[in-house]
């Protein structure tokens, strides 16, 4: 179901280009007049995660960081640790690999998460 809420989520992450947390998310819409709370808006983003609209990641130090999905295929992101410069990457490889590894051991239905973190041209050039 989708609330005014959700969609005033939905709308902040449009804007973005890198992840934000939570916490960014709230402030935004706070600081743009809006009254929602930050439970509500960890809800949004869990719905909004769930049905395949946001992609979720944790950074190194565990935090979750949302960002709109810019497709609907299975994908994996290349996130630059100075900048937040995120590009979406296919990692075939990385399919094969988890799906043999499974296998390997007797799993099936296999999922896996895998995010890619570096320095981005711009941000090694200053």
């Amino acid at each position: 179901m989708t609330t005014a809420r959700r969609n005033a989520v939905r709308q902040a992450l449009a804007g973005c280009q890198g992840f934000r947390s939570a916490q960014d998310i709230y402030a935004d819409l706070r600081a743009d007049g809006s009254k929602i709370g930050l439970t509500t808006v960890y809800r949004a983003l869990d719905a909004l995660s769930d049905a395949g609209e946001v992609d979720v990641l944790r950074t190194d130090s565990g935090e979750a960081v949302y960002r709109a999905c810019r497709t609907e295929e299975h994908h994996h992101h290349l996130v630059c640790r100075d900048c937040g410069r995120t590009v979406e990457v296919a990692g075939p490889a990385v399919e094969d690999w988890a799906a043999q590894v499974g296998a390997d051991h007797g799993f099936s239905d296999i999922t896996h998460t895998v995010e890619v973190f570096g320095t981005c041209a711009g941000c090694a050039a200053r």
